[in-house]
């Protein structure tokens, strides 16, 4: 049924008398009536729209959704507004499920309240991006389907942006949510309270745009050659790392750094072994050149470079966070040279430097002059 506060106003020549609307309840029993009159007053009542805070403003949260023109079935398009744009809102209906807005192109419109999300929520994933910005990825996946980004690791945490099916991501973070129970017909039968709770995975990411948010990690696949992926050996891979290259028939080959988990949801360490894997150039296959076991590791971890000084010169380095048996959380820096890889020790960090004799430091202050 139409409101009839939204309702366009009509011509006097075929404007109807208002008893018209009415006539059909003189034909209907005295109770029936009522349930009528009941049902048409509340349908009235949610019709009705308040006056929106001055100044308030929203986000979409859909793909896309279509501005109508009134709250009705039947209605006109009066606009279209996209996934994380702002809008202005002016009114909403009295029982809250229909808003009236504003969008950037100055087209007003109708739209649902569950499409949109506060500035509050918006300032949240705001507040995620400003942490997390000099965070080095992790690895790079794609999704598997159309993905919400939550604005925290759970299942009914708000959420505002989303992500296209085979989108690319940055993995940055991984973090673990107790899964809520779904709701069902009550059982006879008490609960049983030893059963163990279910849990879900979810990795922070960052798109192409910078936008970052949670989402669940068996929707989303790393991005990692076969040739390597296949020595997982049944564990989950959680990050990857290229710590450089080698040139073999005359294209160049990366070598890798994996981090890898058990294959359940829940664990409570991030990773718990890391593997090396370097090209073999007689027989031009991965090998594992390196191999560390059962680490709570902590993501996020890093990888690059650094000038070891002497023969060794610069090599490739990656650095990850673990934690001991009395739950301190530490940093391990690796190097890599050739093949061999080795634990920096903190007095091999950076090379030693000779400090400068008097007659050295006058012979720099002359060059300078």
């Amino acid at each position: 049924m139409e409101c009839l506060a939204n309702r366009k106003p009509e011509s006097s020549k075929n404007k109807k008398p208002l008893d018209v609307y009415w006539s059909v309840s003189l034909f209907l029993p005295i109770a029936s009536k009522r349930i009528a009159l009941l049902l048409m007053i509340l349908a009235l009542a949610g019709c009705r729209s308040n006056q929106a805070k001055s100044g308030e403003v929203a986000y979409v949260t859909v793909a896309q959704a279509s501005l109508r023109d009134r709250v009705a079935a039947v209605y006109n398009k009066a606009g279209t507004v996209s996934n994380g744009e702002r809008v202005d809102v002016l009114e909403r209906t009295k029982n809250g499920r229909f808003v009236r807005v504003r969008d950037p192109r100055n087209e007003e419109g109708w739209m649902e309240q569950r499409y949109l999300a506060s500035q509050d929520v918006f300032n949240g994933f705001q507040k995620i991006a400003r942490e997390n910005a000099s965070v080095p990825a992790q690895a790079v996946a794609a999704t598997r389907a159309e993905l919400n980004m939550h604005l925290q690791p759970a299942r009914d945490a708000d959420h505002l942006y989303q992500l296209k099916e085979g989108e690319k991501v940055e993995l940055l973070r991984r973090d673990t949510s107790v899964r809520a129970p779904k709701s069902a017909a009550p059982s006879p039968a008490p609960p049983d309270s030893t059963a163990a709770p279910a849990y879900d995975d979810w990795f922070l990411v960052r798109d192409r745009q910078k936008r970052y948010g949670w989402v669940l990690s068996r929707m989303v696949d790393i991005d990692l050659p076969l040739e390597v992926a296949q020595y997982a050996e049944g564990q989950r891979i959680v990050a990857d790392f290229v710590l450089n290259t080698v040139r073999d028939g005359g294209k160049d080959v990366p070598q890798y750094l994996l981090l890898l988990n058990e294959p359940r949801d829940g664990a409570p360490q991030d990773f718990d072994q890391l593997r090396v894997f370097t090209w073999n150039l007689r027989r031009h296959r991965y090998e594992t050149a390196y191999r560390e076991r059962n680490l709570h590791g902590v993501l996020p971890a890093r990888a690059g470079a650094e000038n070891f000084g002497g023969k060794e010169g610069t090599l490739p380095i990656f650095v990850v966070q673990v934690r001991d048996a009395g739950d301190k959380l530490s940093e391990r820096k690796y190097k890599m040279n050739g093949v061999m890889v080795k634990r920096v020790l903190a007095a091999e960090a950076a090379p030693a430097v000779k400090p400068q004799t008097n007659h050295e430091k006058r012979t720099a202050n002359n060059q300078k002059r």
